[in-house]
């Protein structure tokens, strides 16, 4: 990875600003942002079109192959692209995120996507944010960090990033999407022994963006990148 940077996992709770820090630490270090938590929504979504239940093996295994996923790199509009369509806005829908869940369980799902995850940052120059990034997608990354905040913190932020984007829905029902989805990580097995041994972690309870931003380039920068 000499010349092209280093790997930056982020891991962390839902909510607690993996995929915004992210995106703006890959932009600071003009670095390409692996969303994905977005691969993962964007099968879900694909599925619910083509009408694929998570149970339904058979069906979902003749639905990966006729995936193409792209995360666009923030020059080229940073969007998440199925098969050729812009779906970033439709995969943060509630309905998708309460879905996504079930389709992360799946173990095909999940060797798909780690697979793709790995060729997209096998020569460095990445920051690779999601719930599995330290431990089983890039074990060897320079610098892992795992985010966490209080939930009623993480609830307030994904319901503003929600109204932000015309979506109507109220506090508690947010609050109780994002306790399921912790006990859903909690509870699901990604191949390793929990999170990697060798983060960092960053509370971002009483952080704005800024400092959040500011903490895990400091550390990028402290490992070589």
């Amino acid at each position: 990875m000499a010349g092209a940077g280093i790997v930056i996992a982020i891991d962390g709770v839902v909510g607690s600003g993996k995929s915004t820090t992210a995106r703006l630490v890959a932009e600071a270090l003009g670095y390409r942002h692996l969303d994905t938590g977005a691969m993962y929504r964007t099968v879900a979504l694909a599925a619910g079109r083509q009408g694929v239940e998570p149970e339904d093996e058979r069906a979902l295994a003749e639905l990966l192959p006729t995936l193409q996923i792209d995360l666009l790199p923030s020059d080229q509009g940073g969007c998440v692209v199925l098969n050729g369509e812009d779906v970033s806005e439709e995969i943060r829908r509630p309905e998708t995120a309460r879905r996504v869940g079930s389709f992360a369980d799946k173990t095909m799902v999940r060797r798909a996507l780690v697979s793709h995850q790995q060729t997209l940052g096998a020569h460095g120059g990445v920051v690779a944010e999601g719930r599995d990034m330290g431990s089983v997608v890039f074990p060897n990354a320079e610098l892992k960090v795992r985010m966490v905040a209080d939930l009623d913190v993480r609830t307030q932020r994904r319901l503003d990033e929600l109204v932000a984007t015309g979506i109507r829905t109220h506090f508690d029902e947010v609050r109780a999407d994002i306790a399921k989805r912790d006990r859903e990580d909690a509870q699901r097995d990604y191949g390793a022994d929990g999170v990697a041994a060798d983060y960092v972690e960053l509370d971002t309870t009483s952080m704005d963006l800024t400092q959040q931003v500011a903490a895990v380039v400091d550390w990028a920068r402290q490992r070589g990148a």
